[in-house]
This record gives C-alpha cells, structure tokens and sequence, in this order.
C-alpha cells in the first residue's frame, strides 16, 4: 500500500481506537478511481524541440548488388558469399536462416 509521508501522523493511541468500519470506508476513500493513462497516447502528443523532420530529405546512396553477394531467400537480405549456408532449388540461404 502506497504511504503518503506528508500527511500527518497519528498516535499509537489513536491507532487503536479505530473500528473495522472505519479503516475500510477510509481504505475505499483512498484509492484513485482515476484510470491510467495509455503512455502511447501521451507520448503521441508529446513534441521534442527541433525534431519536426518533415521537411528533410535523406539521400542515401543505394549500391547495386556486388558479384561476391547474395540474396537469401528467406530474410531476403544482402550477404557476403561468406555467409552462404545452403544452396536447395537454385534457392540461397545465408547461416542466420539455415
């Protein structure tokens, strides 16, 4: 249970006198009928300084596949011969997929 440190604090005495009714109505009062707030809606909304980047361009240079490479045909990604595990069909699969 959540102890709010800045409430003020009671005797020993005091603590006693209290009926079962008592603590649970205080109990029920003291929970948060709030309901939590998704923290991807909140970050949605949430904007940094400066990173509007939708006026950017990126230009990246795309190189033709070499002759010492490969496409595997199961991540379809781009490897060095080195990485060549099977050949099955005319089919090429690096090490990661084998």
């Amino acid at each position: 249970m959540a102890t709010d440190y800045d409430a003020p604090r009671r005797d020993e005495v005091d603590l006693g006198e209290d009926s079962l009714e008592e603590l649970k109505a205080r109990r029920v009062d003291s929970q948060s009928a709030a309901v939590d707030v998704d923290e991807a809606e909140v970050a949605e909304s949430f904007e940094l300084p400066g990173a509007d980047l939708a006026d950017e361009e990126l230009t990246v240079k795309v190189l033709p596949m070499q002759s010492d490479e490969f496409r595997c045909a199961r991540c379809f990604l781009v490897h060095h011969r080195s990485q060549l595990a099977v050949e099955r069909n005319g089919e090429l699969i690096c090490r990661e997929c084998a």
